[in-house]
């Protein structure tokens, strides 16, 4: 016969222990994180929305930098996007930056500068999700509001022995259990017990501040709790990438950016087709040659492959190099035909973003550009003996 579910609310004096334990291994074992201590709503909700998906290791030098480039709601807010998605490069899920700049926008325009300070105002910026809006009102406001990730999911799934608990139960045993007197420091205590101690895979229950309550430990359930979610499966493509480079004093290499909306929307990458693409349309290496301004392809070089996993997409890139001569050999359709079809896609109107450009191929123009894409003009670097440079 299946367990009731624990209510906290049947027993006080337990409910208050717990908080009690949670918060004292918090307040000695508490990784210390540049944003902790923090007063500052801002700074909290950049940090939450940094650490979406990402190990906090990863996330701090991102935090550092980020903080120093747009320290304000205000500077954020009036930053040109290019420059929020540099700063984002390297951390992945780069709608989370964008929604970050659009939030700061509305902040700005409908707040005064100021975060809205319930969860339910917060619920109204652009990519604050439930677990966001909680965990800022609660650490930054002070709002007893419950703040449930996948490590908080994990930590009830465990302590109540439930195999798939849903969003909503979760929900409710946070909403009853959180500490009105330190909501933000609780409900850190559980993100960090999960992080810390309660993980995944060999959770070391023996140091477990709230192994007593735990009922998958007294059922020998731990391991299998929450039970793991069916992973959908890989899909996965094979893309050519066409590598243009124009010798000039400084070598200049053809990149392109990616339309305003799905994956990796808005950064830059150098050309590419499917493979099954480009054995149906025939000469595209001819066709990228043509919309440089530099006539038909030249002569191409293999590269090195770039393999890149992103979430559900494993992407296999076959890099290949033109040399398309100096930039004293331009065509007559060359910058001018860039600035025709930039000037097309709005590039011309004040804030409106450029789509193709020539970029120092050293630096990529200090471009937004993807891991993969940078891993591409790496390998370009070291067939033409720039190394790092």
């Amino acid at each position: 016969m299946k367990k009731p579910a624990i209510r906290w609310s049947e027993s006080p004096e337990d409910v208050a222990s717990f908080r009690a334990a949670l918060l004292a291994f918090y307040d000695v074992n508490g990784r210390d994180l540049p944003w902790r201590g923090s007063s500052d709503p801002y700074a909290i909700l950049v940090s939450e929305i940094m650490a979406q998906q990402t190990r906090v290791e990863t996330v701090v030098p991102y935090y550092h930098r980020w903080m120093e480039r747009f320290p304000t709601v205000e500077v954020l807010a009036r930053a040109p996007e290019d420059d929020v998605l540099k700063a984002w490069e390297g951390l992945g899920y780069y709608s989370r930056a964008r929604n970050l700049h659009r939030a700061a926008k509305v902040v700005r325009e409908s707040h005064g500068g100021r975060l809205p300070d319930t969860a339910l105002g917060l619920r109204d910026l652009p990519g604050v999700g439930p677990y966001t809006a909680g965990a800022v009102a609660s650490i930054a406001f002070a709002r007893a509001e419950p703040a449930v990730d996948g490590n908080v999911r994990r930590v009830y799934a465990r302590l109540f022995d439930e195999p798939a608990p849903s969003a909503q139960q979760v929900t409710r045993w946070a909403s009853e259990v959180v500490d009105p007197g330190r909501p933000g420091d609780f409900n850190q205590s559980l993100m960090e017990l999960g992080a810390t101690v309660c993980t995944p895979r060999g959770p070391r229950c023996e140091v477990c501040p709230v192994a007593t309550w735990c009922r998958a430990r007294s059922a020998g359930t731990v391991e299998v709790r929450p039970q793991p979610k069916k992973r959908a499966a890989v899909r996965r493509e094979v893309r050519q990438v066409a590598v243009l480079l124009r010798s000039a004093e400084v070598p200049e290499v053809w990149m392109t950016r990616r339309p305003s909306a799905g994956l990796l929307a808005g950064l830059w990458e150098f050309p590419s087709r499917l493979i099954d693409d480009i054995a149906e349309s025939g000469d595209w290496m001819g066709e990228i040659a043509r919309e440089c301004g530099v006539g038909p392809a030249p002569e191409a070089t293999g590269l090195p492959e770039v393999s890149h996993l992103f979430t559900h997409l494993h992407v296999t890139y076959l890099p290949v190099l033109l040399r398309v001569g100096s930039t004293d050999d331009r065509g007559p359709t060359d910058d001018r035909a860039i600035e025709s079809r930039n000037d097309a896609a709005g590039g011309s109107r004040a804030g409106a973003p450029e789509v193709e450009r020539w970029v120092p191929l050293h630096d990529l123009g200090g471009l937004a550009v993807p891991i993969a894409q940078q891993r591409i003009a790496q390998v370009t670097r070291e067939a033409c003996g720039e190394g790092n440079g």
